[in-house]
Order: C-alpha cells, then structure tokens, then sequence
C-alpha cells in the first residue's frame, strides 16, 4: 500500500488539475468529476478513504462524512491549503 501523505500529495494534485477556483481563490472539485476521472481511477485505490484522511488532516473539505458515487456526485470537494 502507498503511504497516506503520499497519496494526499496525489490528491491535492488532481483537484488542481480537475477543479475550479471560486472567488476566494480556493479550489474546488465536484465529487462526481473526480470519481469519474479515468487518471483518479487508476491512481486511487481508495479515493473515499483518501478523501477522508486528507479532511482529518484538514487539507480538504466537504460536507457530510462518507461520500458515494451517484449519490454525493455533486458535493464540493475543497482544498483548504495551497
């Protein structure tokens, strides 16, 4: 298995490359793009449980705590640092 902060550093990197900024200049992904994201399916074993670690360690945000395909498709995925 990858280490956990590695994968975090993948992390950041595809919701730079996917996201959009908004006007506080953060960048944002919705959950649905990153999910479907062919490069994301191969990098990620586990992007939910990556999404999770990276919120525990509050590099990202976003709302509620398990996010499912389909049904959290459009749920804002949030880097909270540069």
């Amino acid at each position: 298995t990858m280490n956990v902060e590695h994968e975090i550093s993948l992390l950041v990197e595809e919701i730079r490359r996917l996201g959009t900024k908004n006007a506080d200049g953060r960048v944002s992904v919705k959950f649905g793009v990153l999910f479907a994201d062919e490069k994301c399916a191969n990098l990620f074993e586990a992007l939910v449980g990556t999404l999770k670690a990276a919120k525990r360690r509050k590099i990202v945000t976003y709302q509620g705590e398990l996010l499912l395909q389909g049904v959290h498709d459009n749920v804002d995925i949030m880097l909270l640092q540069d």
